[in-house]
């Protein structure tokens, strides 16, 4: 809903009323749409690059992948700080406060981008040296990487205004943000890579076209519908930063260990040949489309909590973490049978023979089961943030992309490509449940500060004392009057 005053009135916020489980199916439904679209793109460039039936191009899209999970991971850490700091705000009926807040968070997430985007360009080489890739596969990895690495602000960008428009419960709208560019690139795709020849090259201007159709969507969205953007106050700079860097920083440290532990299992897997890395690569693109509705929990469950906690309904927040598991389970059991069953299409749509087809029937018949685990990890994360324990968020995640990925991937190895997936999803299993049951001790205990009798919460329709000009971004990212340890601020996260 729009950030709007009226006569000194600020609206109501969406998701401090109502059923708790329906906003949870509204917003990871909708928000699963979106970033099936976002995770489609690369799944719709490597079906369209498969078909060229070159497994070296298909192995380069691969180690490529992995660099670009850095990326996305860097752009979704910074979104959880914006959408918990701006929802928590919204929550609360700062109004004001939330626009100069998501000014900030559009220009910090515009430098950082460019920062690590344009800064990698200098280490392509080494990176996917690092990474196993050799020979041509590096080649053409390392030309497709040196076309997209530059447009990573675009994407941030994107992604930022997404998260903004989830913040106030405008889920529809976030949700055709990022449909939209998945769209252009499944148009683009054919055309470039077959019509004009342009192979590797004609995918990787397909993804530039599609970020300028995410940023453009998205920036109308927060800009000119909703009208979210507030005058860029430079003295409160800082302290906004700081403000969304109390969950954003935790929350970046926890999305890049993703990555780190993905990367550990690519170059396990490269010592298989291409033909292993190219059935990796497909179950990576493929796994986060199958099980978008469990990807998108994070970011779904992350503004309703927040909204909860910053109107002091501690219960809610309670009830708001089991709901959310339970639609996960749902999820994860439908995708995995709906996956098993597939298995024989998927294969022969991708061409895949050997090595690949048999780990990509390996994760559709079993490994698939995995994310009943992955997805309680995911649960557990938004909670951390929105409970005050972003560092939670950061332990579990090194922790299953370290010590539950790398002795049980090294292990597996022993045994093959396949054992090093297996491997991977037992360890990762491990760390999930954890988490499941620390965020729910957790919630159980910031539940027990509501009191049974508790008078009803202010309508938020009704005319507030104004703030500052200014605000106070650092009281932002501290909800009162609840007592919590760490750094106190937050939002969920893939």
């Amino acid at each position: 809903m729009p950030i709007t005053e009226t006569a000194g009135a600020v609206e109501r916020p969406r998701f401090v009323s109502g059923s708790l489980l329906r906003h949870v199916c509204v917003m990871a439904g909708t928000g699963a749409i979106g970033l099936i679209a976002v995770f489609a793109v690369d799944l719709i460039n490597l079906f369209y690059i498969s078909l060229l039936g070159e497994k070296e191009t298909a192995a380069a899209v691969g180690f490529a992948g992995v660099v670009g999970f850095f990326h996305a991971s860097l752009c979704i850490g910074l979104t959880i700080g914006i959408a918990a700091v701006v929802s928590r705000t919204v929550g609360a009926g700062r109004a004001m406060d939330a626009r100069r807040i998501a000014t900030s968070s559009l220009v910090l997430m515009t430098a950082a981008s460019v920062v690590v985007g344009s800064g990698t360009a200098f280490f392509l080489h080494p990176a996917l040296h690092v990474l196993g890739a050799e020979g041509e596969t590096a080649r053409l990895a390392q030309r497709y990487l040196a076309v997209t690495v530059h447009t990573l602000p675009l994407l941030g960008l994107g992604m930022a205004c997404s998260a903004l428009l989830r913040s106030i419960g405008d889920a529809r709208r976030s949700m055709t943000v990022t449909l939209a560019a998945a769209f252009v690139t499944a148009v683009l795709d054919p055309i470039l890579i077959f019509g004009f020849g342009l192979g590797l090259d004609g995918a990787a201007i397909s993804a530039v076209v599609s970020r300028f159709v995410l940023a453009g969507i998205g920036l109308h969205g927060v800009m000119v519908k909703h009208r979210m953007l507030g005058r860029l106050d430079a003295s409160q700079m800082a302290r906004d930063a700081r403000a969304l860097a109390s969950v954003a920083g935790p929350a970046v440290l926890t999305n890049l260990a993703t990555p780190v532990g993905a990367a550990f299992v690519t170059h396990a897997i490269a010592q298989f040949g291409p033909s292993a890395v190219a059935g990796a690569a497909t179950i990576d693109r493929l796994s986060p489309v199958a099980f978008g509705l469990v990807y998108a929990l994070s970011g779904a469950v992350g503004p309703i909590l927040a909204q909860n906690l910053g109107a002091g309904q501690y219960r809610r927040v309670q009830e708001g973490l089991r709901d959310s598991l339970l639609f996960m389970v749902a999820s994860v059991a439908v995708a995995w049978l709906v996956l098993a069953l597939g298995q024989g299409v998927l294969i022969r749509a991708f061409s895949a023979e050997g090595q690949a087809a048999e780990l990509i029937a390996l994760f559709c018949s079993w490994l698939a089961a995995s994310f009943f685990f992955s997805g309680g990890l995911f649960v557990a994360n938004a909670s951390f943030n929105n409970l005050g324990h972003p560092l939670l968020s950061t332990f579990f995640n090194w922790g299953r992309a370290t010590l539950g990925t790398i002795p049980f991937a090294w292990w597996g190895s022993h045994h093959g490509a396949a054992g090093v997936l297996i491997g991977q999803a037992v360890g990762s299993s491990i760390f999930g449940l954890l988490a499941v049951v620390v965020a729910f001790r957790l919630a159980a205990k910031l539940a027990q500060q509501e009191p049974s009798m508790k008078a009803p919460a202010p309508v938020l329709d009704a005319p507030v004392a104004p703030t500052s000009a200014h605000g106070d971004a650092a009281a932002l990212a501290t909800p009162q009057p609840v007592a919590v340890t760490g750094p106190a601020a937050s939002a969920g996260a893939p």
